[in-house]
């Protein structure tokens, strides 16, 4: 779980660099919301696999 978690905060940041670093004009919209959600998903599974024994 801890592997997934650093993955999805992988994909979050990369995703936050494109949407916040103005790289291209087409990702304006779907990049944060990206970033939102795999942020949210790295929460998630960091909590999982903290309270999973």
């Amino acid at each position: 779980m801890l592997g997934w978690s650093l993955f999805f905060l992988t994909i979050s940041l990369i995703a936050g660099a494109v949407a916040f670093g103005g790289l291209a004009s087409g990702t304006v919209g779907v990049a944060p919301m990206l970033f939102m959600v795999f942020l949210a998903l790295s929460l998630v599974t960091a909590i999982v696999s903290y309270l999973r024994p």
